[in-house]
This record gives structure tokens, sequence and C-alpha cells, in this order.
């Protein structure tokens, strides 16, 4: 197969990037061609009865990626002399048990030690189905030789159900992931962090202070990540965990919590760079989603979130730092009676900036406080202090929302008294109230932009 894209007059001779698309060769006369449409054509395309250009065609084009990695799995099992680009290891292999009951975490470093230093193009480890396996806290480390490390959840993976069992583990992370390049998680297993437990008391035990809390899975400076079709539910905290990762697609997942339980957002990012969050579930306690400070190139899209506390950038700027965060794009996304819709949050004092953010084509289901920039975050209501000094918000927009509000308040831009915010949009936005016979307004403090077709009406934006 060898793969040619031309309208940025590239072409490999093994797996390799151009312009954020994967591009593979392999010794079958398979050709894509990506003309400046952005149409990709397929010549040859059956191999071993595998019909790709169906399979192209039924994928989105910030897929591709995840597209050439199917392929490449599918060629290096059904074509002869290719499977040598592919090592599989299977944790059962190393002594994992999955009874639920025993802790298989020392079997899945095992594998993980082979896995990382296997130096075939993909190395794969599967975790089986019908077994659920124990893991107790478990840091994955790289980097890794060959080119992709994809784990193969199939099976189900489960945490210590009581916190006595964390006790000993200098970590806030129950999984995680660290330093791994081309590093995928795919399958549909299901990962149960069991943390009921932690969401009365976050803490290890009553006189340990509130800080010592415990992520589901964290991913630390990984690039070329892939995390799709795989359920994550009852974290003690957050699900997942993105920091200082560049180039990540996270696609198909369900990230399930009560709305209730305290603290477990579903994906939160900071640091990170070019990172899409594609047609997930989520239901939380907090954030479905929580973009935070250094983090930039972001696209969410295809999200359907409730309960929780809607999509987030900040909280930025907690106790003065200086923090940035730009070119993030949400769209197509819905919203079902979460806390807060679409929201902007930073502390005063902070410095740096959020800007050039959008928010298109969202729909709010009965959702509280729906358009919300606050500039004045502080969210235990204790220590609040009017500062100076505030993070620059500017460029935002926000066009064709649609949806109920069950706050009568459904457009709040609160901005900084002395900063404030600028060139603020409002376009094509229609809220209604939820409450039969009830009236929405909008709120503003110090915003600067432009309103056009919004309801409720927003004359209070400044020019």
């Amino acid at each position: 197969m060898y793969v040619q894209k031309k309208a940025y007059g590239c072409a490999f001779a093994s797996c390799a990037y151009c312009e954020n698309k994967v591009l593979v060769s392999i010794s079958h006369p398979l050709y894509v061609e990506e003309e400046l449409g952005g149409t990709y054509i397929l010549h040859n395309t059956n191999v071993k009865g595998v019909n790709l250009l169906m399979l192209l065609k039924s994928t989105a084009k910030f897929d591709i990626m995840e597209f050439f990695f199917t392929v490449l799995m599918i060629l290096s099992v059904l074509t002869p002399g290719l499977s040598s680009t592919t090592t599989t290891f299977n944790v059962l292999q190393y002594g994992a048990v999955g009874d639920g009951q025993t802790n298989d975490s020392p079997a899945f470093l095992k594998a993980w030690k082979d896995v990382c230093q296997s130096k075939s193009h993909i190395s794969r480890l599967i975790i089986p189905a019908t077994r659920t396996f124990l893991l107790k806290p478990t840091t994955f480390s790289g980097p890794c030789k060959s080119n992709y490390t994809y784990i193969q959840l199939l099976g189900n993976i489960v945490a210590p159900k009581t916190k006595s069992e964390y006790s000993g583990f200098h970590t806030n992370t129950w999984l995680g992931f660290s330093f791994v390049n081309g590093f995928i998680i795919s399958g549909k297993g299901t990962i149960d962090g069991q943390g009921s437990a932690w969401w009365q008391q976050p803490c290890l035990g009553n006189a340990q202070p509130v800080s010592k809390y415990v992520l589901a899975l964290t991913f630390n400076r990984c690039y070329r990540l892939q995390l799709k079709g795989y359920t994550i539910i009852n974290p003690a905290r957050s699900h997942m965990t993105l920091t200082s990762c560049k180039k990540g697609i996270i696609s198909n997942l369900r990230l399930i919590a009560p709305g209730t339980s305290p603290n477990t957002d579903g994906i939160d990012i900071s640091g990170s760079r070019d990172i899409q969050v594609l047609n997930s579930f989520i239901a939380t306690g907090d954030d479905c989603i929580a973009i935070s400070a250094g983090s930039s190139m972001i696209k969410v899209t295809g999200i359907t979130c409730g309960p929780g506390h809607g999509i987030s950038i900040g909280s930025l700027g907690t106790s003065g730092e200086t923090d940035i965060v730009e070119d993030v794009h949400v769209e197509n996304c819905t919203l079902t009676e979460t806390l807060t819709g679409v929201r902007i949050k930073t502390w005063q004092g902070g410095a740096g900036f959020a800007r050039r953010i959008s928010f298109e084509k969202i729909r709010f289901v009965r959702a509280n406080n729906p358009i919300i920039i606050d500039q004045f975050y502080c969210p235990h209501s204790s220590d609040c202090q009017n500062k100076t000094q505030a993070i620059k918000v500017s460029d935002v927009t926000y066009k064709g929302i649609v949806g109920t509000s069950l706050t009568n308040e459904a457009i709040n831009l609160s901005c900084d008294q002395n900063v404030g915010c600028s060139n603020i949009v409002l376009d094509h936005v229609y809220i209604t109230s939820a409450v039969p016979g009830q009236k929405v307004f909008s709120f503003c403090h110090n915003a600067h932009g432009t309103a056009t077709d919004t309801k409720p009406s927003v004359n209070c934006l400044l020019k």
C-alpha cells in the first residue's frame, strides 16, 4: 500500500506526518490523494476483500489519522509478510488473572515493559474480553521503541474499592501514561474507577489535606495520542487528564459518573496543543470538558454533555498566575440540564489572556446559565478579593446557538472592571425559558462587542 497526499506536496516511504495527516507505505498499489477541495481519492481499494474506499467514505476528514491506522491494522492481519510489522502481547501471558479480585498490576507492568521495548512498527497489548482486571495505582512510562504503542482494551479494568488500598502510593493518579509517542488506546472495554468512597471526603484520611485526591487516567507529554471507543465510569475524581500533550484525537468515548459526584470532570486539558475531542457522551458531576492554562488549537465537536457543569475554558489565573488559552473551537454539542453551559471562568488577580474562542451550533436543553463569562470566579465564596489585574478575554464568538434555560439569566457576560472583555460577538443566538410563562434576560459588565439576531437581546454590550 502506498499512500500519497498531493495537496501539500509530500509523500513518504514509511509512516509519517504531513500537515497532521498520517501517511503510510506498504507494498500494495493503494493510492490516496487529497486534492485542495478536501476530497480523498483511492485507487485499487480492495485489499484481501476489504473495501477501503467505503471505509474512507464513512470517515470524517478529522478522523483520517484513525482511518490510516485502521487500514494498517487490517493489512497487518490479512496480508502475508506484513504481520512482522505488528507484534502482539497479551496480559494473560504475563500472569494476569482477570478475576476482579487479584492485583494484576505487576503482570500489566511486566507486559508493558516488553511492549514498550518492542521495535516493531506497531506494538500491541491485548487486554482480553470477558475478564475484569484489578489494578492498583500504576504508571506506564515511555519513551517506547515502536512507532505506535497500541493498547487494545477489550475487557474491563477496575480500581480498588477502598481508600486504604491507595495508601503507600505517592501519586494522585490511578493509571498514568507518560512520555509515550504514537500512543493508542482503543476498544469497547470499561474502566471502572469505583470512586464512590471518595465522593464524601476526597482525602485518604480526614487529617490529610484535601489536595490528596486520585485522578483516574492521566496522559503526560504524549505526542500523537489516540483514545477511542471505551467507557470510563465512576472515577474518584477526574475521568481523564491531558497535560503537555500534542496532536491528540479523543473520540467515541463514554465518560459517566453521577451528577452528584464532586470534581468528576470528564476531560481536563492543560498545557496541550492540537487536541481534538470528538463524538463522545459525557455525564459527570463537574465540567464535561475543561480547557485550562497553556492550551491552544483545541477542537471540541459532537459532544453530548449532561449532567455536569458544561464545557469550560478555565479556570484561569488562580493565585495570580499568568495563564494563556487560545484558538479553541467548540461546535455541534448538546448540553442537557447542566449547571452551566459554555463558560469562560477566570480568577481576579491573574494575568495572561483567553482569546480566539468560538462556540457554534450549540444546543441547550433545560440548561442553567447557558452562556457565561465569569471573571469574578470564586467558587467557594470565601476570601474573594477585588484585584486590579485580570486575564484579558477577547475575540469570543457565540454563533448559531439555540435552546432553553432553567435560569432567568440566559446570557451573563461579567467581565473584569479594569481590563474588560473585547470583541465579544453574538450572532443568531436564541435562548428561551424552560419554565412556562417566564422570560429570560442578558447581563453585561464591561463587555465590549456586538450582538445580531439574538434573543434575549444583549443591548448591554459596549462598543
